[in-house]
């Protein structure tokens, strides 16, 4: 069984491109939604957080993500702390993962790949583009934050242009109807790779 990356700038539309596989039949690891379930769910973790960032860590056996994301976006050391802390345990999920599915491959969408440098884990590499501008404007809407605050996270990511070289696959994901073609001919590609 293959291990694909899925990856893409904050705004590229990486759960787009992912539902579009998923729709295709592919089991598709939602990294970032399994980081937080694993955050609430595993004792360990809960208790490694609390001892990072304090009580305020949780509200009402809720992960405080607000609270949390104001403290790391200001200290890349408390950000490199708490990827240090979760990504391990996202890392051993999902491999567990892996052993129950049964395809040719399987998807693992997180945003990280490069920055991570945990590229050479995976066989294939899938990244998800679409223009700054178009970027922006989607977060924006979605979150409901202003401008700056989208270049604040913008800036913790690489430029598309050093992930276009590093990647197997570019989707790039403007136009809808587009973007269903190219997953179509990348998931036609790595069928024909894997028999």
């Amino acid at each position: 069984m293959k291990i694909v990356g899925l990856t893409g700038g904050i705004g590229s539309g990486k759960s787009t491109v992912a539902k579009i596989f998923e729709s295709l039949g592919v089991p598709v690891y939602n990294s970032d939604k399994e980081a937080k379930n694993l955050m609430t769910s595993s004792l360990s973790l809960k208790n490694e957080l609390v001892r990072l960032f304090g009580k305020k860590a949780f509200e009402h056996k809720k992960l405080n993500k607000n609270y949390i994301s104001s403290k790391v976006f200001k200290n890349p050391d408390l950000l490199q702390r708490l990827n240090e802390i979760v990504h391990p345990a996202v890392k051993n999920h999902f491999l567990e993962w892996t052993t129950k599915q049964n395809s040719e491959y399987v998807i693992q969408e997180t945003a990280l790949i490069f920055e991570n440098s945990s590229q050479d884990y995976y066989d294939v590499v899938i990244l998800v583009t679409a223009p700054k501008k178009e970027r922006i404007r989607r977060v924006m809407e979605r979150d409901g934050v202003q401008e700056i605050k989208v270049l604040e996270r913008m800036s913790h990511q690489l430029d598309d242009s050093d992930k276009i070289e590093l990647s197997d696959f570019v989707v790039e994901n403007l136009d809808l109807e587009y973007t269903h073609q190219q997953v179509y001919k990348i998931h036609n590609q790595l069928r024909s790779k894997s028999t």
